[in-house]
């Protein structure tokens, strides 16, 4: 058995990708047939009790005992560690350090990080264990995911109620779980209508999902977006992305190869949003983007000097512009 299972997903990781890694870690741990599963949540580098420059936060020192000793009762231990990308430098060096001494007939450890992983606890990982990598969930997935859930509880789902409960709900894989035991009670195929007339919230889902709606130049879908993201976002967080992913248009239309690109955006030639704006390097005009970074100045003027109650309808023009612009 190996030491150390480390499962890898994206900074930007969707909350069903956060669910799919959390469940991974349990089916490896189930799968090491193990006594019993302790859970680990590191908590945000600014949230949590503080701890001197040199200890652990308390949150994280509840986690040395378990991999020092195992079990008091004979069997192996599961331990989860979440959101390990929080692990402040030197709680990742210490974590490191015990994970290197871990008996694996009597811990089995499986760490989740979203992003970064402290480099002691990747370099063991890929050394004494097991690295696995989370892919993005795309609306095909999610589709799939949400017929699979609706057939397990015996349900019809019309394919316009099972798009209305992505709109709502996004690739939150518990929140769908929930809607679905709402629903189960309906006779009959659920519709969109049952769906629309039950649930009135709006998902929170990655920007980068708008940014993709707007690339295809998809109005409906971006507009869609715009709206879920405004009902848990900041307008001006939501510019600074756009602002990004134009940057990294224009630096791709201006460059001579992907690695000139890379070297001038950062993040080298196989990081992903790198190579996906490379390969559509052609498709907006160097008027449309001067038009794009004039509108973004606008809006972002508008935001900082207008009233409120004119921030949407503005975003919305402006959604509605570089769909057009961009697709």
């Amino acid at each position: 058995m190996k030491r150390l299972y480390l499962i890898q997903g994206r900074k930007e990781a969707s909350a069903g990708e956060r669910h799919d890694m959390v469940e991974r870690a349990h089916r490896i741990l189930a799968a090491a047939d193990v006594s019993s599963i302790d859970r680990f949540d590191i908590p945000g580098r600014a949230s949590g009790e503080q701890a001197e420059e040199s200890g652990l936060r308390p949150e994280v020192e509840r986690l040395v005992p378990t991999l020092q000793s195992g079990s008091l009762f004979g069997g192996i231990v599961g331990v989860v560690v979440v959101d390990a990308q929080n692990l402040l430098k030197h709680e990742g060096e210490v974590i490191a350090e015990l994970l290197a001494t871990v008996d694996p007939e009597q811990v089995a450890v499986v760490v989740v990080a979203i992003g970064a992983t402290p480099a002691p606890i990747s370099r063991l990982a890929k050394a004494e264990g097991e690295v696995y990598s989370v892919k993005a969930l795309t609306e095909r997935d999610m589709m799939s995911r949400l017929g699979e859930m609706a057939r397990e509880r015996r349900m019809r789902l019309e394919p316009a109620a099972a798009t209305a409960l992505l709109q709502r709900f996004g690739s939150d894989v518990g929140a769908l779980a929930g809607a679905l035991d709402q629903l189960v009670a309906v006779s009959g195929p659920i519709t969109a209508d049952e769906v629309v007339g039950r649930f009135k919230n709006r998902p929170e889902e990655p920007a980068y999902l708008y940014v993709d709606a707007l690339s295809s130049g998809d109005v409906g879908t971006a507009l869609r977006r715009l709206s879920a993201f405004l009902t848990h976002g900041h307008p001006l967080v939501l510019l600074s992305v756009i602002e990004a992913d134009l940057k990294r248009k224009a630096l791709a239309s201006a460059a001579g190869s992907l690695a000139e690109f890379a070297g001038w955006a950062g993040g080298g030639p196989d990081y992903y949003p790198n190579k996906k704006a490379w390969q559509a390097r052609s498709s907006v005009s160097e008027d449309d983007l001067h038009r794009a970074l004039h509108a973004l100045a606008r809006a972002d003027i508008t935001l900082k000097t207008e009233p409120e109650p004119t921030h949407r309808p503005m975003l919305e023009r402006l959604t509605v512009a570089l769909a057009r612009w961009y697709g």
